[in-house]
């Protein structure tokens, strides 16, 4: 198949808007090549994965760009870095380890993207609309934009997606196709007693087992009650990319592509049936925990993905009850995004917390950059890509809960967990 450019892609190609913009369709064009994509479609947005430093050669790509001129095309948000620019003091790293890291960040700056410095764009003013074609990066990001916005984005990872958002350019593929956007695997929740609730621990585990299940198919899930918010589908998108491939799911009257089973699944029969019943539930869950019940704590972590404004509401109404009057025996990490700490802060939401032991962490998160005092211990989170990453990540332990739980954990200082 060959790949077929408009007069517009030519004059990018061929140097006619700087230096920057040829390299970046140059790579682009290969790229379309090499997936098998046969035209470009114009895109409305980007959310660049690639500002998190993983060496040297993700600052000289970036540097590539902005000694070319290099400007984006489109909007275009940032994934998290490896830095904590509003609160440095939190970084656990020398000055010159942090040099380049946060270099890259402000490198991406120059480019024209907006400094947003999240792994949830899509809690932001920069969410998509239904059937937006975007360029993302991010895994838990492309999956919630697939899935619960109904807006289009194929897996993209590091370099592609700049080269995206400064052409303006993405290739006519995968997810952007509506025929790779029905559903092939039919995953059915069985042998639940009604009703079944809808717990944050559910959409994890649920999100874990798809992952493994659909493998890089796109899954439709039927039985599963409608989430309390969709923070629940947040969770669940994050899970199964984190186990799993995961770009997009469907949930039977819940996601917007999929009103009923039929529609989900294009009219056509599921490839293949998978089945959930309580006990791959309480096994997938189990499984997130490396420590018992009862065990001390170092510290606990939430806001991965990061936490959104309900996701605050609920964590500070858990400490404004009477039984967590008293200062948390550990601290409460929180990662969250520029914009909506910003917005607690305004309001005076978060006057005091940092006595009470609650730390915000912004532009990064503490799976990924040394954050905590402690590594040598356990750690306890609500979130099943904090629990699924941060063992090999940090070499941390780890018990998995619901939010209360580890609200009642902190102030505890050891495991207290609620049944599933």
């Amino acid at each position: 198949m060959t790949l077929e450019l408009t007069p517009q892609d030519y004059s990018l190609l061929h140097g006619e808007h700087g230096e920057a913009a040829a390299f970046a369709m140059q790579i682009l064009v290969s790229f379309a090549d090499a997936v098998g994509a046969t035209s470009l479609l114009d895109i409305v947005g980007a959310h660049i994965d690639g500002c998190l430093y993983h060496g040297q050669v993700s600052l000289d790509f970036v540097e590539r760009f902005v000694a070319g001129g290099g400007r984006v095309r489109v909007p275009t948000t940032l994934n998290v870095g490896a830095i904590d620019l509003i609160h440095p003091e939190l970084i656990r790293m020398s000055h010159p380890e942090q040099a380049p890291a946060r270099r890259l960040m402000r490198a991406h700056e120059e480019l024209g993207c907006v400094p947003s410095f999240t792994c949830a764009p899509y809690q932001t003013v920069f969410r998509p609309r239904f059937g937006d074609q975007v360029a993302w990066g991010e895994s838990n990001a492309i999956v919630f934009a697939n899935s619960v916005i109904g807006a289009r984005t194929d897996r993209y990872g590091d370099f592609i997606d700049l080269c995206c958002a400064i052409t303006g350019r993405a290739p006519a593929w995968g997810l952007h196709l509506d025929e790779n956007r029905r559903a092939r695997v039919l995953v059915r929740l069985t042998d639940f007693a009604p009703p079944v609730q809808a717990t944050d621990a559910l959409f994890v585990a649920v999100g874990l087992l798809v992952g493994v299940m659909a493998g890089d198919r796109v899954p439709v899930i039927d039985g599963l009650p409608p989430p309390r918010s969709e923070d629940q589908l947040k969770a669940l998108g994050a899970a199964g990319a984190s186990s799993g491939s995961l770009a997009l799911f469907h949930i039977v009257g819940v996601t917007p592509e999929a009103p009923t089973l039929q529609e989900a699944l294009g009219g056509a029969c599921p490839e293949q049936l998978f089945e959930i019943r309580p006990v791959d539930v309480t096994r997938a869950l189990q499984q997130l925990s490396t420590v018992p019940d009862g065990t001390g704590i170092d510290a606990v972590c939430l806001g991965t993905p990061h936490f959104s404004r309900n996701e605050w509401n609920r964590l500070l109404t858990a400490l404004a009850h009477p039984s967590t009057s008293a200062r948390p025996r550990v601290p409460i990490y929180v990662n969250t995004g520029r914009a909506t700490l910003k917005l607690l802060e305004d309001e005076g939401h978060l006057d005091g917390l940092r006595e009470r032991n609650v730390i915000a962490v912004t532009d990064t998160c503490t799976y990924l950059t040394p954050i905590l005092k402690r590594m040598d211990g356990a750690v306890m989170t609500n979130s099943g890509k904090w629990a699924h990453y941060a063992p090999g990540n940090l070499g941390v332990q780890v018990a998995f809960g619901e939010l209360e739980d580890c609200v009642a954990s902190a102030m505890e200082g050891r495991v207290v967990r609620s049944a599933w």
